[in-house]
């Protein structure tokens, strides 16, 4: 009796493993070997700066310094989104690693919780983004300590932010356009977009529909003597459900109104998935760019890889897009030459 049973056990357990092989070919396949793990890059430390000045704002300062940076290297100011810090957005941007590279110093301000439990920077609040006040003011005091600290060149100091960072990037170019080179503002809002949180969402929705001349005289109104000064460049993508693009639009029509820019006289170059409008002034210099990534949600475009402007890790509003815009935008810059 146990021998029948021996058997018609056997006979089921070869039927089934017939059946496993006809139905479930890659059942038996080996699995994949295990990746090799490549050797992770190390991130420069963010150093803490407590006394920088008064900081009405009450922000928080870390910035790099390359050790051995001569006199002279440009500085990089990085402002990070909401729900973000700045070791978080800087190990997947890059911005430290790319600088030991390439020879340059690079602050953080980061937002405290108590002034915004979101960690956003408050762009939407006057009493925040108006020239000499609030947090505004905390970040100048910041590159004006670190710019003496690595005697940076007064003539290349360079700011990006993303999200509610790159709205303060706005405000920054609006009241201090004499101070920057160049401004990178990704997924951002024109200057004077909001005045409270309530307008804020409502801008963040849809850009206002403002005439490129009222978006203008709210830069002149903050910088009555503005020049055509800083490179603005203005990054989104066409997926971004957080801040709509509309604002990337407005953003230039409010720096064409400012440097007397023709809205439609750019020079366009696409590339797989990104277009690229740039206008330049009568001597061929750039003063203005826009990069539209196709596809692409809200978030600051990086890309993984080893070494100076790539992602070490996933991090978040930091948006994997096959390539990396801190690359980008520090060759923009000219700040990818060798140290």
């Amino acid at each position: 009796m146990r021998d029948r049973f021996r058997r018609s056990m056997e006979r089921l357990l070869a039927s089934q493993e017939r059946l496993s092989e006809l139905f479930w070919p890659f059942a038996r396949m080996p699995g994949p070997k295990p990746r090799t793990r490549r050797k992770p890059t190390t991130i420069p430390p963010l150093v803490e700066i407590a006394d920088f000045g008064p900081n009405p704002g009450n922000l928080r300062m870390l910035a790099h310094i390359p050790e051995g940076l001569a006199a002279g290297a440009p500085l990089v100011v990085v402002l990070h989104g909401c729900r973000q810090t700045a070791e978080s957005y800087d190990r997947a941007a890059g911005w430290t690693a790319l600088a030991d590279e390439r020879g340059f110093a690079v602050l953080y301000a980061e937002q405290k919780e108590t002034n915004n439990p979101r960690r956003c920077f408050n762009w939407f609040r006057p009493s925040e983004v108006t020239r000499g006040r609030g947090e505004l003011m905390s970040i100048r005091q910041m590159i004006a300590h670190l710019s003496g600290q690595a005697a940076s060149d007064p003539e290349r100091i360079y700011v990006t932010g993303l999200s509610a960072g790159g709205a303060m990037t706005s405000a920054l170019l609006a009241n201090y356009p004499a101070l920057f080179a160049g401004g990178a503002i990704i997924a951002g809002l024109p200057f004077g977009a909001a005045r409270d949180a309530t307008h804020a969402f409502e801008a963040m929705a849809q850009a206002p529909a403002h005439t490129a001349t009222e978006w203008g005289d709210l830069v002149r109104k903050a910088s009555p003597d503005i020049a055509p000064g800083p490179l603005v460049s203005v990054w989104h993508g066409t997926a971004d459900e957080t801040v709509s693009i509309s604002n990337a639009a407005a953003i230039l029509r409010q720096w064409a109104d400012v440097y007397g820019l023709d809205p439609l006289g750019y020079a366009e170059s696409r590339t797989k998935g990104r277009r690229t409008r740039r206008w330049r002034d009568a001597d061929g210099r750039v003063l203005m760019e826009y990069h539209e990534i196709a596809g692409l949600g809200h978030g600051t475009p990086v890309e993984r890889g080893e070494g100076g402007g790539y992602a070490l890790r996933k991090e978040p509003f930091m948006l994997e897009a096959g390539f990396s815009s801190t690359l980008e935008i520090a060759r923009g810059w000219g700040l990818l030459h060798r140290r």
